[in-house]
Protein backbone atom coordinates (compact mmCIF):
# COMPACT_ATOMS: atom_id res chain seq x y z
CA UNK A 1 0.00 0.00 0.00
CA UNK A 2 1.44 3.52 -0.69
CA UNK A 3 0.43 6.03 1.72
CA UNK A 4 1.51 9.77 1.95
CA UNK A 5 1.40 11.95 4.94
CA UNK A 6 1.13 16.00 4.65
CA UNK A 7 2.23 18.21 7.38
CA UNK A 8 0.73 20.66 9.56
CA UNK A 9 -0.95 23.05 6.81
CA UNK A 10 -0.46 26.57 7.41
CA UNK A 11 -3.27 29.51 6.14
CA UNK A 12 -4.27 30.04 2.56
CA UNK A 13 -1.16 29.46 0.96
CA UNK A 14 -0.33 25.98 2.60
CA UNK A 15 -3.71 24.64 2.39
CA UNK A 16 -3.97 26.31 -1.42
CA UNK A 17 -0.84 24.54 -2.15
CA UNK A 18 -2.19 20.82 -0.74
CA UNK A 19 -5.27 21.57 -2.86
CA UNK A 20 -3.68 22.06 -6.06
CA UNK A 21 -1.17 19.74 -5.84
CA UNK A 22 -2.71 16.43 -4.28
CA UNK A 23 -5.17 15.55 -7.24
CA UNK A 24 -2.27 15.47 -9.49
CA UNK A 25 0.08 13.71 -6.83
CA UNK A 26 -2.65 10.74 -6.04
CA UNK A 27 -2.87 9.82 -9.80
CA UNK A 28 0.83 10.09 -10.80
CA UNK A 29 2.56 8.39 -7.57
CA UNK A 30 -0.75 5.73 -7.75
CA UNK A 31 -1.62 6.64 -3.86
CA UNK A 32 -3.99 4.43 -1.98
CA UNK A 33 -4.06 6.44 0.93
CA UNK A 34 -3.63 9.86 2.01
CA UNK A 35 -3.56 11.61 5.55
CA UNK A 36 -2.83 15.69 5.83
CA UNK A 37 -2.74 17.36 9.20
CA UNK A 38 -4.96 20.37 8.99
CA UNK A 39 -4.53 22.15 12.30
CA UNK A 40 -2.97 25.12 11.50
CA UNK A 41 -5.49 25.62 8.14
CA UNK A 42 -7.36 28.85 9.13
CA UNK A 43 -5.16 31.33 9.03
CA UNK A 44 -2.85 29.72 11.21
CA UNK A 45 -5.38 28.80 13.77
CA UNK A 46 -7.51 25.97 14.09
CA UNK A 47 -9.67 24.44 11.05
CA UNK A 48 -13.44 25.54 9.54
CA UNK A 49 -15.87 23.16 8.11
CA UNK A 50 -15.33 24.50 4.67
CA UNK A 51 -11.32 24.20 4.17
CA UNK A 52 -11.86 20.58 6.31
CA UNK A 53 -14.15 19.71 3.22
CA UNK A 54 -12.38 21.14 1.01
CA UNK A 55 -9.22 19.28 1.60
CA UNK A 56 -11.14 15.95 1.69
CA UNK A 57 -12.82 17.10 -2.04
CA UNK A 58 -9.14 17.85 -3.12
CA UNK A 59 -7.95 14.06 -2.06
CA UNK A 60 -7.43 13.35 1.47
CA UNK A 61 -9.08 10.38 3.01
CA UNK A 62 -8.37 11.71 6.90
CA UNK A 63 -7.52 15.29 8.08
CA UNK A 64 -5.83 15.21 11.43
CA UNK A 65 -5.69 18.17 13.90
CA UNK A 66 -3.30 19.28 17.37
CA UNK A 67 -3.28 21.89 20.16
CA UNK A 68 -5.01 24.45 17.42
CA UNK A 69 -7.99 22.01 17.15
CA UNK A 70 -10.68 24.33 19.14
CA UNK A 71 -9.21 27.37 17.66
CA UNK A 72 -11.94 28.45 15.62
CA UNK A 73 -15.10 27.94 17.54
CA UNK A 74 -16.92 26.17 14.55
CA UNK A 75 -15.22 22.90 14.93
CA UNK A 76 -16.78 21.87 18.43
CA UNK A 77 -20.00 21.90 16.67
CA UNK A 78 -18.31 19.97 13.29
CA UNK A 79 -16.11 17.57 15.02
CA UNK A 80 -19.13 14.78 15.25
CA UNK A 81 -20.39 15.43 11.90
CA UNK A 82 -17.82 13.97 10.25
CA UNK A 83 -15.80 10.79 10.69
CA UNK A 84 -12.72 11.88 8.36
CA UNK A 85 -12.16 14.84 10.88
CA UNK A 86 -9.70 13.50 13.86
CA UNK A 87 -8.90 15.30 16.97
CA UNK A 88 -6.61 14.13 19.53
CA UNK A 89 -7.27 10.69 20.99
CA UNK A 90 -6.27 11.52 24.08
CA UNK A 91 -8.70 14.83 24.71
CA UNK A 92 -11.02 13.39 28.04
CA UNK A 93 -13.89 11.24 27.33
CA UNK A 94 -16.91 13.26 26.10
CA UNK A 95 -15.20 15.83 23.85
CA UNK A 96 -16.77 16.26 20.36
CA UNK A 97 -15.74 14.20 17.72
CA UNK A 98 -13.05 11.31 17.47
CA UNK A 99 -9.80 10.67 18.08
CA UNK A 100 -9.37 7.63 15.74
CA UNK A 101 -11.13 5.89 13.02
CA UNK A 102 -10.63 2.82 10.54
CA UNK A 103 -11.32 3.72 6.76
CA UNK A 104 -10.64 1.75 3.17
CA UNK A 105 -7.71 2.85 1.31
CA UNK A 106 -8.30 2.50 -2.66
CA UNK A 107 -6.42 -0.35 -2.54
CA UNK A 108 -9.80 -1.90 -0.33
CA UNK A 109 -7.23 -2.13 2.67
CA UNK A 110 -8.51 -1.55 6.05
CA UNK A 111 -6.44 1.53 7.45
CA UNK A 112 -6.89 2.65 10.89
CA UNK A 113 -5.53 6.28 11.39
CA UNK A 114 -5.44 7.56 15.31
CA UNK A 115 -4.44 11.42 16.05
CA UNK A 116 -2.66 11.42 19.32
CA UNK A 117 -0.88 14.35 21.45
CA UNK A 118 1.91 14.36 23.22
CA UNK A 119 2.27 16.20 26.83
CA UNK A 120 6.00 17.80 27.00
CA UNK A 121 6.49 21.63 26.74
CA UNK A 122 2.00 21.02 25.28
CA UNK A 123 -0.79 22.66 26.00
CA UNK A 124 -3.47 21.47 26.96
CA UNK A 125 -2.10 18.36 28.84
CA UNK A 126 -3.99 15.56 27.86
CA UNK A 127 -4.74 12.20 28.87
CA UNK A 128 -1.55 9.88 29.03
CA UNK A 129 -0.96 9.27 25.38
CA UNK A 130 1.36 5.62 25.38
CA UNK A 131 -2.10 4.60 27.83
CA UNK A 132 -4.20 6.07 24.75
CA UNK A 133 -2.11 4.53 22.19
CA UNK A 134 -2.54 0.64 23.78
CA UNK A 135 -6.21 1.32 24.39
CA UNK A 136 -6.62 1.56 20.33
CA UNK A 137 -3.98 -0.77 19.63
CA UNK A 138 -5.83 -3.25 21.53
CA UNK A 139 -9.33 -2.49 20.12
CA UNK A 140 -7.90 -2.89 16.60
CA UNK A 141 -4.30 -4.97 16.15
CA UNK A 142 -2.52 -5.17 13.14
CA UNK A 143 -3.38 -7.64 10.64
CA UNK A 144 -6.65 -8.38 12.51
CA UNK A 145 -9.18 -5.62 12.39
CA UNK A 146 -6.75 -3.43 10.23
CA UNK A 147 -4.30 -3.71 7.81
CA UNK A 148 -2.26 -0.96 8.10
CA UNK A 149 -2.29 1.48 11.24
CA UNK A 150 -0.87 5.03 11.24
CA UNK A 151 -0.81 7.40 14.17
CA UNK A 152 -0.30 11.41 14.26
CA UNK A 153 1.97 11.95 17.19
CA UNK A 154 1.21 15.59 18.03
CA UNK A 155 4.26 16.64 19.91
CA UNK A 156 7.11 18.98 20.52
CA UNK A 157 9.36 17.09 22.11
CA UNK A 158 11.50 14.77 19.94
CA UNK A 159 12.48 12.46 22.69
CA UNK A 160 8.47 11.82 23.68
CA UNK A 161 8.26 11.86 19.78
CA UNK A 162 10.57 8.79 19.51
CA UNK A 163 10.11 6.53 22.94
CA UNK A 164 6.31 6.93 21.65
CA UNK A 165 7.65 4.90 17.58
CA UNK A 166 9.67 2.26 19.61
CA UNK A 167 6.49 2.41 22.08
CA UNK A 168 4.16 1.04 19.07
CA UNK A 169 6.91 -0.72 16.75
CA UNK A 170 5.88 -3.73 15.37
CA UNK A 171 1.92 -2.77 16.20
CA UNK A 172 1.59 0.09 14.12
CA UNK A 173 2.58 0.66 10.57
CA UNK A 174 3.86 4.23 10.61
CA UNK A 175 4.13 7.17 13.31
CA UNK A 176 4.76 10.69 11.80
CA UNK A 177 5.07 13.66 14.64
CA UNK A 178 3.45 16.62 13.47
CA UNK A 179 3.20 20.46 15.47
CA UNK A 180 6.57 21.68 14.86
CA UNK A 181 6.55 22.55 11.26
CA UNK A 182 10.29 21.82 10.53
CA UNK A 183 10.68 18.66 8.89
CA UNK A 184 13.23 16.13 10.50
CA UNK A 185 15.49 14.02 8.53
CA UNK A 186 15.27 10.84 10.70
CA UNK A 187 12.68 8.86 8.25
CA UNK A 188 14.14 5.27 9.00
CA UNK A 189 11.99 2.10 9.84
CA UNK A 190 12.39 1.12 13.44
CA UNK A 191 13.54 -2.40 14.61
CA UNK A 192 9.82 -3.98 14.77
CA UNK A 193 8.68 -2.80 10.89
CA UNK A 194 7.28 0.63 11.94
CA UNK A 195 8.05 3.31 9.48
CA UNK A 196 8.77 6.45 11.65
CA UNK A 197 9.40 10.15 10.96
CA UNK A 198 9.77 12.59 14.32
CA UNK A 199 8.42 15.65 12.40
CA UNK A 200 7.00 15.51 8.83
CA UNK A 201 7.06 19.94 8.61
CA UNK A 202 4.39 21.83 7.50
CA UNK A 203 2.83 23.23 4.20
CA UNK A 204 3.23 26.51 3.85
CA UNK A 205 5.58 29.53 3.44
CA UNK A 206 8.99 28.74 4.38
CA UNK A 207 9.91 32.11 4.21
CA UNK A 208 8.60 32.38 8.30
CA UNK A 209 8.60 31.77 11.20
CA UNK A 210 7.05 28.48 11.29
CA UNK A 211 4.62 29.55 9.00
CA UNK A 212 3.54 32.74 10.31
CA UNK A 213 4.74 36.15 8.72
CA UNK A 214 8.04 36.85 10.47
CA UNK A 215 8.05 40.33 11.66
CA UNK A 216 5.56 39.81 14.44
CA UNK A 217 7.55 36.52 16.04
CA UNK A 218 10.53 38.58 15.57
CA UNK A 219 9.65 41.71 17.34
CA UNK A 220 8.52 39.69 20.11
CA UNK A 221 11.56 37.70 20.82
CA UNK A 222 14.00 41.33 20.36
CA UNK A 223 10.89 43.22 22.17
CA UNK A 224 9.41 40.90 24.79
CA UNK A 225 6.05 42.95 23.67
CA UNK A 226 3.89 42.44 20.85
CA UNK A 227 2.79 45.21 18.93
CA UNK A 228 0.04 43.45 16.87
CA UNK A 229 -1.46 39.35 15.78
CA UNK A 230 0.26 36.37 14.55
CA UNK A 231 -0.59 36.26 10.81
CA UNK A 232 -0.56 33.51 8.67
CA UNK A 233 2.80 34.02 5.90
CA UNK A 234 1.32 34.53 2.46
CA UNK A 235 4.30 33.96 0.51
CA UNK A 236 4.65 30.42 -1.85
CA UNK A 237 4.44 27.67 0.33
CA UNK A 238 6.12 24.53 0.06
CA UNK A 239 4.61 20.72 0.39
CA UNK A 240 6.07 18.66 3.30
CA UNK A 241 5.30 15.38 3.94
CA UNK A 242 6.22 11.70 3.94
CA UNK A 243 5.67 8.51 1.57
CA UNK A 244 5.32 4.85 3.30
CA UNK A 245 5.01 1.70 1.41
CA UNK A 246 3.44 -0.65 3.74
CA UNK A 247 3.58 -4.78 3.17
CA UNK A 248 -0.13 -5.77 2.66
CA UNK A 249 1.20 -9.56 4.01
CA UNK A 250 2.38 -7.96 7.45
CA UNK A 251 0.77 -4.73 7.72
CA UNK A 252 4.50 -3.49 8.36
CA UNK A 253 6.42 -0.67 6.48
CA UNK A 254 8.69 -1.75 3.55
CA UNK A 255 9.91 1.76 2.32
CA UNK A 256 9.80 5.64 3.97
CA UNK A 257 10.84 9.01 2.46
CA UNK A 258 10.35 12.52 2.32
CA UNK A 259 8.01 14.25 0.07
CA UNK A 260 8.71 18.13 -0.47
CA UNK A 261 7.72 20.13 -3.32
CA UNK A 262 7.96 24.12 -3.43
CA UNK A 263 10.35 26.94 -3.79
CA UNK A 264 12.11 26.88 -0.73
CA UNK A 265 13.24 23.60 0.09
CA UNK A 266 15.25 20.89 -1.94
CA UNK A 267 12.51 19.17 -3.63
CA UNK A 268 12.20 15.48 -3.46
CA UNK A 269 10.11 12.70 -4.24
CA UNK A 270 10.82 9.14 -3.00
CA UNK A 271 12.68 7.39 -5.06
CA UNK A 272 10.59 4.12 -4.94
CA UNK A 273 7.39 6.06 -6.58
CA UNK A 274 9.52 8.06 -9.22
Amino acid sequence: MRLLFLGDMVGKTGRTAVWNRLPGLISDLKLDFVVVNGENAAGGFGITEDIFLETINAGADVVTTGNHVWDQKEAVAFAGRHDQFLRPANYPQGTPGRGSGLFYARNGARVLVANVMGRVFMHPELDDPFKSAEAILDACPLKEQADAIIFDFHAEATSEKQCFGHFVDGRASFVVGTHTHVPTADHQILNGGTAYLSDAGMCGDYDSSLGMDKEEPLNRFISKMPKGRMEAATGPATICGVGVEISDATGLAEKIAPLRLGPRLAETIPEFWR
